[in-house]
């Protein structure tokens, strides 16, 4: 048993400058239902559209992959896929298998060791987006999954020094609340339902900038329906001021949220 504490920082850079570029880099998790970054970008750009112009989002994912498969030299310089400033954040997301067992695992923070320093050697900023979880129907459904994930990404983030957006654990504070929600494909278990991704999208937006998801009116050209929207950025709210135990985000939730702790190293 080993206990992981969760990297607090008071003051992210991005509060201050306002990120405008921002490179994706994963699997299908990520370019399900119209690709993450789109939605992520929609709702900076509500909020700020006079720099809508200036902001570059772009998303680098291998469906299937795990971190060893990305050339992340080659995204990294930003004119390579159309951007011309250099990427200021970089959201770095592993493959669901890479948590599954300790060589994975390890495997797993070899990678994403050199990754995030390659991106810091080029003056950005590394971000871990902690993947959600399998659910049934999927053969490897584990309800302790998400025990191995939280201590996967906490312990890479806090040996870099650097943020993890808790995706995976909104996902299981969100059932928990309803059971009902569809947050998965049902064929599958394992990608998201654009309800996943609209979650996610929200758990990045009160991560990187350190707002409430509550102010944004974007929903998908009226895809999601008021009540999903409002009950999905209340959880990712508070997912993310019990993760980083922030005081500006105060919002009720009938049932304990799951927040790090100690977590088990198999």
């Amino acid at each position: 048993m080993k206990k992981i504490l969760v990297l607090l920082l008071t003051s992210f850079y991005m509060c201050a400058s306002g990120t405008e570029t921002i490179l994706f880099v994963g699997n299908s998790y990520l370019y399900y239902n119209d690709s993450l970054h789109n939605h992520l970008r929609r709702m900076v750009e509500e909020k700020n559209p006079s720099r809508k112009e200036n902001m570059g989002y772009k998303s680098a994912t291998i469906g299937g992959s795990i971190l060893a498969h990305h050339d992340l030299k080659h995204l990294l310089d930003s004119k390579n896929i159309g951007i011309d400033q250099s990427f200021e954040l970089v959201i770095i997301q592993g493959g669901s298998g890479e948590v599954l067992d300790e060589d994975s695992r390890t495997s797993f923070e070899i990678n994403a060791n050199k990754m995030i320093k390659q991106v810091k050697n080029k003056g950005g900023e590394a971000l871990l987006y902690m993947i959600h979880p399998y659910m049934p129907p999927h053969e490897l459904y584990d309800p302790k999954m998400i025990e191995k994930i939280r201590y996967t990404y906490i312990n890479v983030g806090n040996k870099n020094n650097v943020l993890v957006a808790p995706i995976g654990l909104a996902y299981m504070n969100a059932y928990n609340e309803r059971p009902d929600i569809k947050l998965h494909k049902s064929f599958d278990g394992s990608h998201p339902d654009l309800l996943g991704t609209y979650l996610a999208a929200c758990v990045l937006y009160a991560t990187i900038y350190k707002k409430s998801s509550l102010e944004v009116d974007y929903n998908y050209f009226d895809a999601v329906s008021l009540e999903d929207q409002k009950f999905l950025q209340t959880i990712a709210d508070k997912t993310v001021n019990e993760f980083f135990e922030r005081s500006s985000i105060k919002l009720p939730i009938k049932n304990p949220i799951i927040a790090p702790g100690n977590l088990k190293n198999e």
